[in-house]
C-alpha cells in the first residue's frame, strides 16, 4: 500500500491532459462528462493539434508543449498522461516532481524496470501514480468477482480471446503483438478476480500461416498463482469468425461451483447440488476510462489506495514480460526472477539521484513489493 498526498479544497479536481491525439480526444469527452473534474490545460508537442482539439471540444484552456508551464498557468492539481508509451516514464516522473498526481494510460511504462523507477518516484515525491487499466472497470466484471468469492477454493481461471483486427502500423510489425499490446488486460483482470499475484508462467506463442502479423499473433499461457490457482490464457489476434468480445470469455471454477462471463453481458454462476449461495450485490458504476477516472478522483479525495496504483500494477506488466521470456526460452519462468532482473536494470539506468537512492534502499524488488503484514 502506498502513501500519497490527498487533494483537498472545494470544487472539481483541476486536471491537465498530456496528449491530444485520438486517445486524448476520448479522454476529453470523458472529462467533459464528469462533474468531479475540470480540464484546465492541454499539453502536446504539436501545439496546433492541441489547439484544434480544444476548439473541437469547446474548451477554453491553457495550451502548450511543456507540462510545467501549462500546469503553472492553469493552477493544475493533477495530470492525465495519454502520451505514447515510450514517453510515459518521462512525463509521469516530471509530473510527480512538479507535485502533481498522475493517472496514466496503460502501460504505465514500457518495461518493468521503468515501472520500478516510477514506484520509487512516487515514493520520493509523495504523489499518487495510478494507471488506467481500463478493462478492470465494468459492473459485470465486478459482479463476476462477487460471484467468484462465493465459489470456495478456486482451482482454475480461464480466458479465451479470439479477434481478427487489421490494425496496420506498428502492431503488424511487433514480435509479440498479442502478448505485449493486449494480453495485459486479461492478465490484470485475473489478478483482480483472485486478489493475488502469480508465481510462475509457462507460455508458448506461434503465428498461424494465414496471419497478417510479422510476429507471433497467437499465444497460450498458464500462470500459477500464490496459493496454487491456475490461470490459463489462450488467445489469437488473427482468428476471424465467432470472435469473442474484447474482454474475452471467462470461466472461474471453484470447489462449490463455477461462474462464467462472456465479456459483455451479465455473469452466470452455478453451484454444486449440495451448496447454494448468493453473490453480494454490486452497484453499477461507470465503465472503462470513466471508471478509472472515478477511482482516481476518489483516491485523491479520500486517501484510499486505488487498485491501479503503480505498486500493484507492476505485477500485471511483469506477467507480460515473464510470458514473453517463457515463450522465447521455451521454459517456465518465475515472476520473482523477472522482477529482480528489472530491479537491477532500474538501478543501473536511473538518472535521478533521489530516485536511485530510494531504489537502492529497497534491497530487492521482492522486499519492497511484498504485501504489508496484516494487522489485528
Amino acid at each position: 500500500m502506498s502513501t500519497f498526498a490527498r487533494v483537498t479544497g472545494e470544487g472539481p479536481l483541476r486536471v491537465v491532459l498530456v496528449g491530444a491525439g485520438n486517445m486524448g480526444r476520448a479522454w476529453m469527452r470523458v472529462l467533459g462528462e464528469s462533474p468531479d473534474v475540470a480540464l484546465v490545460g492541454l499539453v502536446d508537442l504539436d501545439t496546433d493539434l492541441a489547439r484544434r482539439a480544444a476548439v473541437e471540444h469547446g474548451l477554453d484552456v491553457a495550451v502548450g508543449p511543456a507540462l510545467a508551464e501549462v500546469a503553472a498557468a492553469s493552477s493544475a492539481q493533477a495530470v492525465i498522461d495519454v502520451t505514447v508509451p515510450p514517453a510515459h516514464h518521462a512525463v509521469n516522473t516530471e509530473a510527480l516532481f512538479l507535485g502533481l498526481p498522475v493517472l496514466c494510460e496503460k502501460p504505465i511504462a514500457p518495461t518493468v524496470a521503468e515501472t520500478l523507477s516510477l514506484i520509487a518516484a512516487e515514493e520520493v515525491s509523495g504523489q499518487l501514480l495510478m494507471t488506467s487499466q481500463s478493462r478492470r472497470y465494468y459492473p459485470q466484471l465486478a459482479r463476476l468477482k462477487a460471484a467468484a468469492a462465493t465459489l470456495g477454493d478456486i482451482g482454475f481461471v480461464t480466458t479465451e480471446f479470439f479477434k481478427a483486427p487489421h490494425f496496420g502500423g506498428f502492431r503488424d510489425e511487433m514480435e509479440h503483438p498479442l502478448l505485449v499490446d493486449m494480453a495485459i488486460h486479461a492478465f490484470d483482470v485475473a489478478r483482480y478476480l483472485l486478489e493475488a499475484d502469480p508465481v510462475s508462467v509457462d507460455c508458448r506463442t506461434f503465428n498461424p500461416a494465414w496471419s497478417w502479423y510479422r510476429g507471433d499473433a497467437a499465444a497460450s499461457a498458464t500462470f500459477v498463482f500464490a496459493g496454487g490457482t491456475r490461470f490459463t490464457y489462450t488467445g489469437s489476434w488473427c482468428s476471424p469468425g465467432l470472435e469473442t468480445s474484447w474482454n474475452g470469455s471467462w470461466r472461474v471454477s471453484g470447489a462449490r461451483g463455477s461462474a462464467t462471463w462472456d465479456g459483455e453481458g451479465e455473469p452466470r454462476v452455478e453451484y454444486a447440488d449440495a451448496f447454494d449461495s448468493e453473490a453480494s450485490v454490486v452497484p453499477d458504476s461507470r465503465s472503462e476510462i470513466a471508471g478509472a477516472l472515478d477511482e482516481f478522483v476518489e483516491a485523491l479525495r479520500t486517501g484510499a489506495t486505488p487498485s491501479g496504483d503503480v505498486h500493484s500494477n507492476v505485477y500485471s506488466l511483469a506477467m507480460v514480460e515473464a510470458a514473453v521470456r517463457s515463450a522465447a526460452e521455451e521454459r517456465t519462468v518465475l515472476l520473482a526472477d523477472v522482477l529482480e532482473d528489472a530491479y537491477a536494470k532500474a538501478l543501473s539506468n536511473e538518472s535521478r539521484d533521489d530516485v536511485r537512492a530510494s531504489l537502492n534502499a529497497w534491497g530487492s524488488a521482492a522486499e519492497r513489493l511484498a504485501p504489508a503484514p496484516a494487522t489485528a
